[in-house]
Formats: structure tokens, sequence, C-alpha cells
């Protein structure tokens, strides 16, 4: 007797449907199948500089998909094209394993192989010495403003925050709950447009670490350099910067980011720590919030964010094909000066209100002189297909992020209609 067709069996002789190697192809939801089908075809810390050329290691692709947007949100946000069509060819079958990555067992050798590749093309990235540990866990940035003092610090130590902007406020107040936090300097009365002179930091003496938020992702400010704590450790949430640019990784205790930035889709959030930073975790902190549990387990104690985890090791092998991350700098450095110009020569239509020397290379703020017309400016420019150029809601105006995966052809299309809806309006 002929076995019946069923829609999994006809999958199963075509692992590679059309429609899923051409997303332009309408999905057909007809019930009627075929019987057949056709066989399928085979003092100051500075970043790290590189001293070697760099060279950008993929292959030529075509220019954007005509049918999609230059997205300029802060998170989540644009991922490599090349990655997401990676992504998407491997969707149904992950190399030959029969499965899809998201139906894997976060214990069986397909992920095992996937996480450890991660974090291997991770430390190849930035470079981390084999005295920190990599871990991959969830909650954000924000579940580590608890974290970080719940294992590093006894209710009473004392500990320092350089408050350059909203998340470095948040940060600083969540601490207040598990340790002795002191803010030593806080940009809030100039609306966060500026870093201070480190020599003008007043830091206690007796602080177990002094935190940063090495890119404020609202107001768009940057270090440039990091401070060097008197006595303690320097701890940087690197969340909106993080793999933007070569980090010297050895002058800090922890580097903790949410992955949505630069590196992967929401979900996902990555703890780079000292080891020996690792197992003094207060008796009242929580099982999942305890980097020796995590660290003992290889990230494994629990179900992690596992197609995450594998996105962020498709972008990961990207930045390392092109280059490294020196290479990356480079040409973010250019995107960011192409659009800061714009903004200065605008004789005042346009205004960046923080400081130039710690202007953000990811997150660009800017008003309209005239703001009444900010609504018609962010309406204009979806129509051209330039999306989520509205600012923080807590903050008004304009931001564009032109993160890691963000095209020059992306800036230079914004500040093309920038300087054409300035000519309508001046």
């Amino acid at each position: 007797m002929a076995m019946a067709t069923s829609p999994h069996s006809l999958l199963l002789q075509n692992p590679h449907p059309t429609f899923l190697k051409n997303p332009k192809l309408p999905f057909i939801t007809s019930t009627r199948l075929p019987t057949t089908t056709a066989a399928a075809k085979p003092i100051s810390i500075k970043c790290a500089a590189a001293t070697t050329p760099i060279q950008d290691l993929r292959p030529n692709n075509p220019s954007e998909s005509q049918d999609r947007v230059f997205n300029f949100a802060a998170g989540p946000a644009n991922l490599p094209e090349n990655v997401l069509k990676k992504a998407q060819s491997e969707l149904y079958n992950w190399r030959g394993s029969g499965m899809s990555v998201m139906e894997m067992s976060h214990r069986g050798k397909e992920f095992s192989s996937i996480i450890q590749k991660a974090e291997s093309d991770l430390r190849t990235l930035l470079n981390i010495p084999p005295e920190y540990s990599v871990l991959f866990l969830q909650g954000g940035a924000t579940t580590q403003f608890a974290a970080i003092p719940l294992n590093l610090c006894n209710p009473d130590d004392k500990v320092d925050y350089l408050v350059t902007g909203s998340w470095g406020d948040k940060a600083a107040k969540e601490a207040q709950k598990y340790c002795k936090p002191k803010v030593i300097w806080s940009g809030k009365s100039e609306k966060y447009t500026k870093i201070p002179s480190f020599d003008e930091l007043e830091q206690s003496p007796d602080a177990k670490y002094l935190h940063i938020c090495a890119n404020e992702t609202i107001h768009g400010v940057e270090f440039k350099t990091y401070p060097t704590p008197k006595n303690a450790l320097l701890i940087a949430d690197m969340s909106s910067n993080f793999c933007s640019k070569p980090v010297d990784v050895s002058k800090f205790g922890i580097i903790y980011a949410g992955a949505q930035k630069n590196v992967g889709p929401s979900g996902v959030t990555i703890v780079i720590i000292r080891k020996d930073l690792i197992g003094n975790a207060q008796e009242i902190t929580p099982v999942m919030l305890d980097y020796k549990i995590h660290d003992d387990n290889n990230s494994l104690y629990n179900t992690p964010p596992c197609y995450g985890i594998y996105m962020c090791g498709l972008v990961f092998e990207d930045l390392l094909e092109q280059g490294g991350l020196a290479g990356i700098e480079k040409k973010n450095k250019k995107k960011a000066e192409l659009l800061y110009n714009a903004i200065d020569g605008s004789n005042g239509f346009y205004r960046c209100p923080v400081e130039k020397s710690v202007r953000s290379l990811m997150n660009v703020p800017f008003t309209l002189e005239k703001s009444e017309l900010e609504a018609e400016f962010i309406k204009e420019a979806a129509k051209e297909k330039m999306v989520q150029l509205k600012g923080h809601r807590s903050v008004g105006g304009m931001r564009a992020s032109i993160y890691n995966a963000m095209p020059l052809a992306g800036v230079e299309k914004l500040v093309a209609f920038m300087k054409e809806f300035q000519a309508k309006h001046v």
C-alpha cells in the first residue's frame, strides 16, 4: 500500500522549500498538495589599537534589498543583512541537524557547538584574557544593576557611580538596595551633555568599584577614554557601544551589555567578568543573579536564550570577517562624522546638544530650531523608508542610532533628506 503524503513528509523530501529561499514569493496556503516533489539542489585608559591591516573578508553582497527600511532604532536595532540571510537559510534545518536552532536541546551537542563558538569568537574580537569568564545571561543590562552589587559587595560596602545619563542614574539607584553607592559626579544639571575631567573626580578611597555607562543611549554621550579607579575596580555598562571599537578588557573588572544594540536580538545579556570576582555573592542573591552558578554551568544552568545566542554568534563571525573591531571603529567614525557635520553645518537649523569631545558614535540626538517641525520631519523621513528617528520620550527631539549594522548608505540618505527638509523650511 502506498503511504499517504503529508505536509511533513513533503518538507522532509524537500528540506529547502522555495518560499524559504525567496521571501518575496507568496506563501501558498492551499491544502491541496502534490504527491511528488522535485529533488532539492544540493592614566587614562585608551582603547586598544590594532597594528595589522584591516581587510573585509566577506563575499561581495548586492546592495540592501529595496523592500527593507533604514532602521535608526536605539534597540532592538537593525542586524547585518547577510547575517539575517544566513539565519534565514538555516532556520528550518540547521546545518543538516534536522532541527531548527529554536528546537534544539540546550544540552545537546549541536547547541553546545553554537555557544562555544560564539564565546570563542567574542574572545577573539575583544582579545579577552583567559582570566576572564564570558557569561550569556538573560534579563537585560538592567538586571545587572542589581547583580553587580549583590555579587561584589556586602550591604555596608561603599561604591562609586559616575553618572553621565539616564542609565547610569538608574544603575546607581538600584545599587542603593544592596550596598552604599555614592554618585561622585552627575551631569543631570546640564541635561547629560558632557563627561567631566577625570582629575576632577573625588573618588571614595574605600569604594569597592567605580561604575560608568560607557555610552548613554538616550543622551548620546560616550566615553572616549576611561577613568582609572584609585583603589577599586572599573565596571562598565557597554550595552550601546559593545563591539563597536577595540577595548582593553584587562582594565575592567566587569563589562556587561545587552545584545540588542550591536550584536544580536533582544533577550541576551553578555557579562565579561574577572574570575577572581566570582563566588562572593550576598546570601540574599537569587540563584539566577549569582555569577558563580552561571560560570560553573557554562551559562547553561537553565535554558538560555538559545536562538539569541546563535544570532550573536553569527554577528561575531560577521565582525571577524570584516577584519575585527579596529576596522569597525573606522567605519563607525566615518558614519558619525558625516551626520554630525550635517548637523553642525546647518546654521542652527539642526542642533546637537552634546559637547563635541564626547559625542557618541552610536546614538546621535538632535533637535530642530523650529521644534514644531519635528513631527513632520519624522513623518516625512518614514515615507522615505527611514524609520525610528523619534527621540526618547524623556528628552524628545530626534535620535539616529547608527550602530555597526547601519550601512554608510543609510547615513548618506538621512543626511541628504535633512538637507532637503531644511531647504523646504528656511
